[in-house]
């Protein structure tokens, strides 16, 4: 008698358990895999999901201007906003904290940080597009010819809001290859109709955690910008 009754607790605990998973099987609800935005698919391709383990990013911008070349070198601590200005073509190091510019910063220091904010830009600009805010990003429909030479590609058109910051409402136009890499891009400043820069993106390097791309000549030798000492910790 005893085992008959057992033989019935056990019926019902299996028939209680087998009941309670059909249950949760019923009420879970499958992961849905988020579509990345034209603007997550670019920044992933320059590293951004490994931007916040990034402790220092050091690099010397330079440029041509006709006959004219400048550098200015850098060091930052993204994590602390700490802006090392190492050089400007024979000028003193001048270290500082970008928060500093919420206290009455000097004309100097606004100056400085200009500067920075443009060679960081030109450098790291792929990351910029999921870091910033008032920032609209666009696939543009089919394609489209490149802005120096021939060929036809995909354009992303990325445009500042807002009317903050040092170049408020500025418009880029990146023309893209299958992998959302830029190979080209135009500036233009205030979204002017006439651009105000137009450069490729040459010279690939993985630094680091970061991919950048350390050269953008222009349409003629009479413009470029390049990147050296680049190092990323």
């Amino acid at each position: 008698m005893r085992q008959i009754k057992d033989l019935l607790l056990f019926v019902l605990f299996t028939v209680l358990f087998l009941s309670g998973c059909n249950k949760q099987s019923q009420t879970k609800k499958p992961v849905v895999q988020k579509e990345l935005t034209i603007a997550e698919k670019i920044a992933d391709v320059y590293g951004a999901s490994s931007f916040g383990k990034i402790n220092s990013i050091k690099f010397t911008f330079n440029v041509q201007k006709g006959d004219k070349q400048v550098y200015r070198s850098w060091y930052w601590e993204p994590k602390t906003n700490l802006v090392m200005f190492l050089s400007y073509s024979g000028s003193k190091p001048f270290t500082y904290l970008r928060k500093q510019l919420s206290e009455n910063p000097t004309e100097e220091l606004k100056s400085i940080d200009a500067k920075f904010i443009n060679d960081q830009y030109w450098l790291l600009f792929p990351l910029h597009l999921v870091l910033d805010k008032n920032v609209n990003v666009s696939l543009d429909k089919g394609l489209f010819k490149l802005p120096i030479g021939e060929g036809k590609t995909r354009r992303v058109i990325v445009e500042y809001t807002g009317g903050n910051g040092y170049t408020p409402n500025d418009k880029y136009e990146l023309y893209i290859d299958k992998n959302y890499k830029i190979i080209q891009w135009i500036y233009r400043r205030n979204n002017s109709p006439t651009p105000t820069r137009l450069t490729k993106w040459e010279d690939y390097k993985k630094v680091g955690p970061l991919y950048l791309s350390l050269s953008r000549p222009g349409k003629d030798e009479s413009f470029r910008v390049w990147f050296t000492d680049v190092e990323v910790k």
